[in-house]
């Protein structure tokens, strides 16, 4: 909450509230729009329509609406608790919106105004939209800054988005012509029948969000620890370990989950004489060779990283640590891996050497200590 600029309880409290009464307000709207006006089956298979206010609305004005947040808010109150003013003597949260004067001595690109934004001389706004990388050394989350741009960049990108697909005009895209385009030399009929399945089949969506959001569950998991988004967040250990691991288990649920709901489309929604020689079909007629090399893969992995296990717990009871499979002992080292990362740095060099100065404490350099943390 403090990268959101809230520096009081009363502030928590305020937001709580509403999200106590929007949360009221959404389950009495899907009460309503199930039990006494739902909408007709036709209207959720608009997938065209559904797609263009999804991107535009809920992803571009929502990252939109967020950006705005963190740089008339979010921005200055951190820029301030940075340079070790105490919260109560930080103004209140509107007054940063309503008074430029305040703003501009902070950011000073705010005295000009929207001028530059219509002049196209936007480079005057890099004040608090930075493109820095790495994380603030001061608290070792991101700069708020870099990740207020990233928002804004991401809002352009999903309003153009949200204009892609054709609706009730003769132009954009449309999602049928585009899977049934879309075949490869080895893949038969390519996505023909894949538009009608997931247009009618509610388990098949449900596989497919539910993967989706699974394998997204875990890459954040991944990110929250080696891109630390909030203050303090890099150095309070167990909050970190909490995190990891919640992700990891709700994306495995998730992942899980997607398997089950795939399972239930085979058996009730599945006909395969509309499926004829397309990829769905074509994967589901080797299923037995992707299986087993899916079982293989698990059994291999499963017993070396076992068998290691084996072998220093071994060595270690006859105490022959030396013989130990370790970064002391017997290195098992990349060797694959260290020979690509060594042709990109060599190459690089040749061509671009500024790329290989460090673009990130994150991503290689030193590390940051905060508070005698690491």
């Amino acid at each position: 909450w403090r990268s959101s600029g809230i520096t009081t309880e009363f502030e928590l409290y305020v937001p709580a509230i509403g999200g106590l009464f929007m949360s009221v307000l959404m389950v009495f709207a899907g009460w309503f729009h199930y039990h006494k006006a739902a909408p007709k089956l036709e209207w959720f298979q608009n997938v065209e329509s559904m797609m263009n206010h999804h991107l535009a609305g809920l992803l571009g004005l929502g990252c939109l609406g967020w950006s705005g947040h963190q740089i008339h808010i979010a921005l200055p109150i951190n820029k301030l608790l940075d340079a070790g003013v105490s919260p109560q003597e930080i103004p209140l949260p509107h007054e940063f919106m309503v008074n430029r004067n305040l703003m501009s001595e902070l950011y000073p690109s705010f005295s000009k105004g929207i001028l530059p934004f219509f002049t196209l001389n936007w480079n005057e706004y890099s004040d608090f939209l930075t493109f820095k990388g790495g994380v603030n050394p001061v608290n070792g989350g991101l700069w708020l800054s870099d990740v207020a741009h990233h928002h804004l960049a991401l809002s352009v990108l999903f309003i153009i988005a949200g204009h892609m697909y054709r609706t009730n005009w003769g132009i954009g895209h449309s999602m049928k012509e585009i899977l049934e385009a879309h075949k490869g030399p080895f893949t038969g009929e390519g996505h023909k029948g894949i538009y009608e399945i997931l247009t009618t089949s509610w388990h098949a969506q449900l596989a497919i969000n539910l993967a989706m959001m699974g394998s997204l569950s875990i890459i954040v998991a991944h990110h929250m620890y080696a891109m630390p988004p909030y203050p303090y967040i890099a150095t309070d250990y167990a909050t970190q370990l909490s995190l990891f691991t919640h992700h990891m288990w709700i994306g495995g649920f998730c992942v899980v989950g997607a398997g089950a709901h795939a399972s239930i489309f085979m058996v009730r929604d599945y006909n395969p004489a509309k499926n004829y020689n397309n990829v769905l079909d074509r994967v589901i007629r080797h299923r037995d060779a992707i299986i087993s090399h899916l079982n293989w893969l698990c059994i291999f992995l499963g017993f070396h990283s076992f068998g290691l296990y084996i072998h220093n717990d071994t060595m270690r009871a006859l105490g022959r640590s030396q013989d130990m499979f370790s970064d002391t002992a017997i290195q098992l080292q990349p060797i694959f891996a260290q020979w690509i990362q060594n042709i990109h740095t060599l190459a690089p060099s040749n061509t671009s050497p500024n790329l290989l100065a460090t673009a990130s404490y994150v991503f290689g350099g030193d590390t940051v200590s905060i508070g005698n943390k690491m």
